[in-house]
């Protein structure tokens, strides 16, 4: 048996454990057809590649602070929308579209390979796990819900009760706050590279880069770098 280091987890949820790509490709199929996209978009792709490159963009601004909530929900499906041909994607459309999104988003099950297994074995082995997140209140919770992960952390986290966004130090010191976790015992597990893994190196903490595209090593060094889920069990 191995003798543990660590006596708290923060791990990060979106990409890391619940695999939001794939279920957010599955939501975005559904809001499509829900909406009858097909009336406005001959190519169904350049909804999705307009999405997706939005999306990624927003995210990391919001990451930063340059860009509220609100602002990221409505500009996420304007600009893809703007695109269909006789459509104007109004303010109170790009809310109803983002709404139903976020319902059908949020009640997907889908987990990243190996992420139900690594869970379990860290809570056998008596690991304190913190949920940390960027995502939005009402929408995390229910995820946990519906990929069965809730009540498996003794702590959730997420970045509207904090006040601030990873990667910022704000973020770090109210997780150690809400968690009584110190940053000499706790390792941070995560998927992106600024978010999770500069911001926890920021605030002292060990890092597990969760490394989805191997093809790009970490860009720096960390303490642990994987590219599955189940290689977490040889640290841990």
């Amino acid at each position: 048996m191995k003798e543990k280091k660590y006596t708290d987890l923060f791990i990060d949820f979106d990409d890391t454990l619940y695999d939001t790509y794939g279920n957010a490709c599955i939501a975005l199929r559904e809001l499509f057809e829900l909406l009858r996209l097909e009336c406005y978009f001959p190519d169904s792709d350049v909804f999705y590649t307009e999405y997706w490159k939005t999306n990624i963009d927003l995210w990391g601004r919001y990451a930063k602070g340059e860009i509220t909530r609100d602002y990221l929900i409505v500009e996420r499906f304007r600009k893809p929308l703007s695109y269909g041909q006789g459509l104007e994607p109004t303010e109170a459309y790009c809310r109803e579209a983002g709404d139903r999104f976020l319902d059908f988003c949020s009640n997907k099950p889908g987990l990243v390979e190996g992420a139900k297994e690594l869970v379990d074995y860290l809570m056998e082995r008596g690991y304190k796990l913190h949920m940390c997140s960027n995502g939005f209140h009402e929408v995390q919770y229910k995820k946990l819900r519906a990929c069965g992960l809730d009540g498996c952390f003794n702590t959730v986290i997420l970045s509207e009760d904090a006040g601030h966004n990873k990667p910022s130090p704000e973020y770090f010191d109210y997780a150690f706050r809400v968690s009584g976790a110190r940053p000499e015992t706790t390792l941070m597990i995560g998927d992106n590279f600024t978010t999770d893994i500069l911001g926890a190196k920021q605030a002292g903490l060990d890092t597990a880069y969760y490394n989805r595209f191997p093809e790009f090593p970490a860009p720096e060094p960390v303490t642990y770098e994987v590219t599955k889920l189940r290689q977490l069990k040889e640290v841990l």
